[in-house]
């Protein structure tokens, strides 16, 4: 089996009892996406149709959480797209640090399993370390979907393939020496992590910088220009926002943000 027929009527229905019975929002992502993750499950499960699907997960628990992670899309490493943290670091972390709020709230959404709320933290800690500032003001929040891969994120461990596009320099003063990797303990304090539905779920309020990279563009586009100005409503005013390359803004939330850089989309409040 290639793909999944694009006929089939069951796929309504088994999308409607994936949200029914584990409260993802099927209906708000691009049909073609959520259809292509499933087949995978199916071809899995040597299955040929979404009703056979359908009482796989009714006998099968352990499937659905299967089939959540192949919705979700957790691929990710450290410092992911290089050319957007050095801009971060660049445009970004000295204006946050500029600040006179007491803490600096940063947000890492869709965060799979931590590497991008830690890459974030340790850039943070690096100018903080040379410019004599204040990392203690730093509060990092990743949050995600999927349970399994924030208890990766809570762990802080990780091997080999995840820091291939991590800083020399970087890497030797927040990594252990050995596999598995441990982060350092200094940028682990700073960075939490819960469970969270962008879909369902109130935003963290008041925050200096949101990053939601590769999440929105598998959303259909109302769904996109809901997201976009939800978080234009969490940031403060001055905030900033970054989104994927290949994720851009629309709508109605064009009016609510400057262009901090344009190819690396960061974006800020007004």
């Amino acid at each position: 089996m290639t793909d999944v027929p694009l006929e089939d009527d069951g796929f309504d229905l088994l999308t409607a009892k994936i949200t029914r019975d584990r409260g993802f929002g099927c209906a708000s992502y691009k049909e073609k996406c959520v259809r292509r993750r499933i087949a995978v499950r199916m071809r899995a499960r040597s299955v040929h149709t979404f009703a056979d699907y359908g009482l796989v997960l009714d006998h099968d628990p352990h499937e659905y959480e299967l089939l959540l992670d192949a919705l979700t899309i957790n691929v990710t490493k450290f410092f992911r797209n290089p050319e957007t943290f050095a801009a971060i670091d660049r445009e970004l972390v000295p204006a946050l640090y500029a600040r006179v709020e007491p803490q600096l709230r940063i947000w890492s959404a869709g965060c799979a399993s931590g590497e991008e709320p830690y890459s974030l933290a340790m850039l943070m800690h690096r100018f903080a370390s040379t410019h004599g500032c204040r990392f203690d003001r730093v509060e990092v929040l990743g949050t995600d979907l999927d349970i399994a891969s924030l208890a990766t994120a809570e762990r802080a461990t990780y091997l080999e393939p995840t820091l291939s596009d991590t800083p020399p320099d970087i890497r030797q003063m927040y990594f252990s020496m050995q596999p598995p990797y441990r982060i350092h303990s200094d940028v682990r304090a700073r960075v939490h992590f819960r469970r969270h539905d962008l879909l369902r779920e109130p935003f963290p309020e008041s925050q200096h910088l949101i990053c939601c990279r590769n999440v929105i563009i598998y959303f259909d586009r109302a769904t996109q220009e809901s997201l976009f100005e939800r978080f234009a409503e969490a940031l403060l005013p001055g905030g900033f926002l970054v989104l994927g390359r290949v994720e851009t803004l629309f709508g109605p939330a064009r009016a609510l943000f400057a262009p901090v850089d344009g190819r690396e989309r960061l974006f800020r409040r007004l």
